[in-house]
């Protein structure tokens, strides 16, 4: 048996569909955004989609769409240095869509009932299978939040 390297979820997810790489892209510009175009353009303006190397742009008044399209092609090469991908950029007025900077540490994940002890031992032996101890302890993560949210009688 022919064992590879891990890969990324993302990477597997890109693999078995191919149009989610810009989406996912675009995702992760949301994430970064401030640090590439800067607190007062971000404060203003969110990545929306990418088509074809263009990325749009919304923004959310008058003034700032004029202020962003004169600095297009400044911004357009600054993106283009940290995701080769972006070719050109597109702006268009709008409401821009809330981004959580935070990082996911500080956002609280809702709780799901609490496992028995049993539940824990069934979790445990099921991940005991897997040798690689980082994916052993995501799979226990999987399969306790899987467990939590299935209704009593439908994991066993």
């Amino acid at each position: 048996m022919n064992r590879s390297a891990p890969r990324a979820v993302g990477e597997l997810l890109l693999t078995a569909v191919p149009q989610l790489e810009d989406r996912l892209l675009v995702e992760r510009l949301r994430r970064t955004w401030s640090g590439l175009v800067g607190a007062e353009v971000a404060g203003r303006a969110r990545p929306q989609s990418l088509t074809n190397g263009c990325l749009h742009v919304v923004v959310d008044n008058s003034p700032w769409l004029h202020e962003l399209t004169l600095r297009g092609p400044e911004l357009t090469t600054r993106l283009h240095a940290e995701v080769p991908a972006i070719g050109s950029l597109r702006f268009s007025l709008g409401s821009a869509p809330e981004v959580h900077d935070a990082p996911p540490a500080t956002r609280q994940a809702p709780r799901g009932p609490r496992l028995t002890e049993d539940d824990t031992r069934a979790i445990d032996a099921a991940a005991a299978a897997i040798t690689d101890p980082a994916l052993a302890h995501s799979a226990r993560r999987l399969l306790a939040r899987a467990w939590g949210a299935a209704p009593r009688g439908q994991h066993r």
